[in-house]
C-alpha cells in the first residue's frame, strides 16, 4: 500500500464525523520529502473557527500516528 493510499484510508475514518457537521475534507497532495499533507476543507468547514483545531488535533494527529512519513497537515 502506498503512502497516499494510507493517508486516504485514515481520511475515510475521520470523514463521517466531519460530514455530520456539514463539512468534508479532500486530499490534495502529499510532499514525501517534507512530510506535508495538503487538504482542502469543504462545506461548513470553510471559514469555521473550529476547523483548524479539527485539522491539527484530529486529522493531523491520526495521520501522524498511522502514517509515519506524515509530519504536518496544511489546509489550502
Amino acid at each position: 500500500m502506498t503512502t497516499i493510499e494510507k493517508i486516504e484510508r485514515v481520511l475515510e475514518t475521520v470523514r463521517p464525523a466531519i460530514q455530520m457537521d456539514g463539512g468534508d475534507v479532500e486530499f490534495v497532495d502529499f510532499d514525501e520529502d517534507e512530510g506535508v499533507v495538503q487538504l482542502r476543507l469543504k462545506g461548513h468547514c470553510v471559514g469555521c473557527a473550529a476547523s483548524m483545531m479539527t485539522l491539527k488535533n484530529g486529522i493531523e494527529s491520526r495521520l501522524k500516528a498511522s502514517v509515519p512519513l506524515v509530519k504536518t497537515v496544511e489546509a489550502i
